[in-house]
């Protein structure tokens, strides 16, 4: 196993982060995103989250510093996650346990294990990385932490090490850590005054950080939840499950209530990673215009939320703005056939 280097990190007096390794390239640049800003007149970055490192694009790598730095000083040998078939996050796992000489398990969801996807975009990486694919049923998938813990005893039994669980996005008390250091190095770029944080929702981990760092760091920020499934109050509930984690295992007065936890759930389109005319118009609309790649399971859902609340107008987000760039880059690949037609 290679020696790992920790990370130092120093932004905010009075805010203890627990052990970290550094995988991910920070800080992470803040784009001003000039032509949405001209058509809405106000302030519109993109805090570029896609540029955490090549591979380790995006931002499961913030959260797996810390849940793997947990790992290496636990002495685990192994790690096991799950995800969707095109998992960015799997696809972090399976590069930085390589990297810190882990092996990988990864539970990924297909809806014909039997025959499962050809080997594109994030599923070519995995296995690019080393890391063994098991294809399962999304009903299999839907009992996904008891199978995590089952298959990790299993795995220790097979390779003779131990296997550690990480839950599906990285997204639980520890993982949250990694976007608490976002807010800092916002707090960094943006200065003193109210800003709103818009990033996409899928596990939680994100949006549990970015608010628990908010109170942590005592600043005028709101944040927004964009859906990318299921509904407000499921993610509400998930994400008040994570914070209350936080407050109660490294003692940070961080806990909400679920029903204050600001999601905006009206642009699910056609579901998870389904995607829509609008959201793949979306893609090609802010590559020509900025230059900014999105990618069709968060990034582009995320945006056309953003883009219709500031043309609704309605729920007012405020003269300065943040969009969380989160990645996702290589799942774009597989969605070439999509894309063909609006090139």
């Amino acid at each position: 196993m290679m020696s790992k280097r920790t990370r130092t990190f120093t932004v905010g007096a009075g805010v203890t982060y627990p052990p970290s390794v550094e995988l991910a390239r920070l800080h992470t640049p803040l784009q001003l995103l000039d032509h949405i800003s001209e058509r809405f007149e106000r302030t519109v970055y993109c805090k570029r989250d896609d540029l955490t490192g090549a591979a380790l694009s995006g931002n499961k790598v913030r959260k797996l510093e810390f849940l793997l730095a947990a790992l290496t000083d636990g002495g685990h040998g192994g790690v096991i996650t799950c995800g969707g078939e095109q998992s960015n996050h799997a696809r972090a796992t399976a590069l930085a346990a390589a990297r810190l000489g882990l092996r990988c398990h990864l539970l990924l969801r297909t809806k014909d294990p039997s025959n499962p996807p050809e080997p594109t975009g994030n599923i070519l990486l995995d296995q690019l990385a080393g890391a063994t694919i098991e294809w399962i049923t999304p009903d299999a998938y839907a009992e996904r932490d008891e199978l995590l813990e089952r298959r990790a005893t299993e795995l220790q039994s097979e390779h003779g090490v131990s296997f550690s669980p990480i839950p599906e996005g990285g997204s639980n008390a520890l993982g949250a850590w990694g976007y608490v250091r976002c807010v800092a190095e916002l707090a960094e770029q943006l200065g003193p005054g109210p800003v709103t944080i818009v990033s996409a929702v899928g596990s939680g981990g994100t949006t549990a950080g970015l608010i628990a760092g908010c109170q942590l760091y005592n600043l005028p920020y709101r944040v927004v939840g964009i859906a990318v499934s299921d509904d407000r109050a499921t993610f509400q509930g998930r994400i008040a499950k994570i914070l209350a984690e936080m407050a109660e295992t490294f003692e940070e007065d961080v806990a909400v209530e679920a029903e204050g936890i600001e999601i905006i759930d009206d642009y699910v389109g056609r579901g998870y990673a389904l995607s829509s005319e609008e959201e793949l118009r979306c893609i090609v609309d802010m590559a020509r215009e900025s230059g900014l790649i999105l990618d069709p399971v968060y990034t582009a859902k995320a945006m056309v939320g953003l883009l219709g609340e500031l043309k609704k107008a309605q729920r007012n987000l405020g003269e300065k703005i943040v969009f969380i760039h989160t990645g996702g880059i290589f799942g774009l690949l597989p969605k070439a056939a999509e894309l063909k037609p609006l090139l």
